[in-house]
């Protein structure tokens, strides 16, 4: 008897489902979830803000919030962590929105370059770079955070349509569109 991905995908959700509804009951079964997604929703964080007291900040932000809603929470089939990044997403949202200051993104080459390939350009030059990147300093906030996602954190669009609670085909549609704007505004 062959066990599928999707089985055990479903078991996980289950047994995460299970550790939720123990701290709902008691918040001290909240520890379980805490450490399992403290160190990925910080680098989360990290990523869009390159200051780690910053980070700790709006990370300890996350998860009392998650603690103060964990009661209001509802099982909708997919991770917990899901949930925990689109607390983390809005924390961030709001912090740069309340300081007016400047949003960071964190490039590494591999990242410009797969960006580049997908938007199908022929050179990969320095100057192509930095267009990109003059182009993505130019970007809304949603659309800058859907490109992150998507080619500097390597997530799918399944994972992204969780984030942002969207459906996976609006994921695909939104990335291509900003792409191709992206593509507009370095010519």
């Amino acid at each position: 008897m062959e066990i599928s991905k999707t089985t055990i995908s479903q078991q996980k959700l289950q047994a995460e489902w299970h550790e939720i509804q123990a701290a709902q009951k008691d918040p001290a079964q909240f520890g379980v979830l805490y450490r399992r997604y403290y160190t990925p929703i910080f680098k989360f964080i990290y990523r869009r803000t390159a200051d780690e007291s910053l980070t700790a900040d709006v990370c300890s932000q996350v998860f009392l919030k998650a603690m103060e809603k964990l009661s209001s929470y509802k099982f909708k089939g997919v991770p917990f962590s899901a949930w925990l990044y689109r607390i983390a997403s809005n924390e961030i949202s709001q912090h740069f929105r309340g300081k007016q200051k400047d949003r960071v993104v964190t490039l590494e080459e591999s990242d410009i370059g797969e960006m580049i390939e997908e938007m199908h350009e022929e050179q990969d030059d320095g100057l192509l770079r930095s267009r990109l990147i003059l182009a993505l300093n130019e970007l809304k906030v949603a659309d800058i955070q859907l490109i992150e996602m998507r080619y500097f954190e390597k997530r799918s669009f399944k994972e992204i349509s969780d984030i942002l609670d969207i459906k996976e085909s609006n994921a695909k549609v939104r990335t291509y569109r900003i792409l191709e704007r992206i593509k507009k505004k370095m010519k």
